[in-house]
């Protein structure tokens, strides 16, 4: 290798899914499971990440439910971190306003 080239990163092998942090979204279900009799249910939101080689089901609250429908029903762009558990809408290109 010459000296004016710079180093090659070194990229751990084999790469596989699980290896994969960061997915895009490219559906999403919700769903509501019925509680015991007087007791409230449960909202699950399940995530197809980049077109099923992934998927993520999240346990949330009705609040948060409506608040995630809006985001998704209006973002063009949403990924998911599996590791940290994160949704993320939208991208923007650096030095954009």
């Amino acid at each position: 290798m010459s000296d004016n080239q710079p180093p090659v990163t070194r990229v751990e092998q084999p790469l596989t899914d699980d290896s994969i942090r960061v997915r895009q979204l490219s559906h999403y279900q919700f769903s509501w499971v019925a509680g015991e009799p007087g007791a409230g249910g449960t909202w699950t939101l399940q995530l197809v990440l980049d077109q099923g080689a992934w998927e993520e089901v999240l346990t949330i609250n009705g609040e948060d439910a409506d608040n995630l429908q809006d985001l998704l029903s209006t973002a063009n762009d949403v990924h998911f971190d599996v590791g940290r558990r994160v949704l993320m809408f939208g991208t923007a290109p650096v030095g954009s306003a």
